[in-house]
């Protein structure tokens, strides 16, 4: 009688010689981990500053919010092979729809975190001397800090969910797992790969939640 599938990409991931080497788990999943991190801080460095000066000026959000909409309808699939065939084949196709794919929820979190802080707080602020700098630097961000979070969690998770597509045009991470089991038919290692980017997704996941969570209650303590 044959196994289950899943049974099947269990006993994989039990096998000893998956978790050691330059193509064992640890290995994979710390290439994917970093392509995540790469992806989501380059978006940043570009869209938190435009999601700050947007809220914080309330000019322009029309056209970030239709940016932001048209980013993410495009197809990260579609990016990744257009990239590549214009860039040839490495990490730097992947990383630039990767960056694509997160700026809307960065973009989104920065602006509606500045936007989301009372107006009384704020007149306040400039009441007692404060220039635009210090009030954005000193009251916005920080009351606006788990809108923000909120915004690398959405934008994490949908790159750790798609990093495998690195692997699609040549590089690392868990993603090898998959396409190797595609093209080999070996589906219990396609499921274990599969499992395993979901079980990252979720550490990333809950991490950001906390982090959060925590910024959320000391923005409470300071308001």
């Amino acid at each position: 009688m044959n196994e289950s599938p899943l049974r099947e990409a269990l006993s994989w991931l039990s096998e000893p010689e998956r978790w050691s080497g330059p193509s064992g788990i640890p290995m994979r999943t710390l290439e994917h981990f970093g392509y995540t991190v790469l992806g989501v801080g380059v978006a940043a460095v570009i869209a938190i500053p435009i999601g700050l000066l947007v809220g914080h000026t309330h000019r322009g959000k029309g056209v970030a919010v239709a940016a932001a909409g048209a980013a993410r309808a495009l197809p990260t699939l579609g990016l990744v092979t257009l990239f590549a065939l214009l860039l040839g084949l490495g990490l730097t196709a992947p990383l630039l729809a990767f960056v694509v794919l997160a700026t809307p929820s960065l973009l989104a979190g920065a602006y509606a975190a500045v936007e989301s802080v009372d107006p009384a707080t704020v007149d306040a602020a400039r009441a007692q001397g404060m220039t635009g700098w210090q009030v954005l630097t000193r009251v916005e961000v920080p009351l606006g800090m788990p809108l923000i979070v909120g915004g690398f969690r959405g934008a994490t998770v949908q790159v750790v969910a798609t990093a495998m597509l690195a692997a699609y045009v040549g590089n690392g991470g868990l993603g090898r797992y998959i396409f190797l089991g595609l093209g080999s038919q070996d589906y219990p290692q396609m499921i274990a790969g599969s499992l395993l980017v979901i079980a990252l997704a979720l550490v990333l996941d809950l991490t950001l939640l906390l982090i959060q969570r925590l910024t959320s209650a000391r923005g409470l303590r300071a308001a």
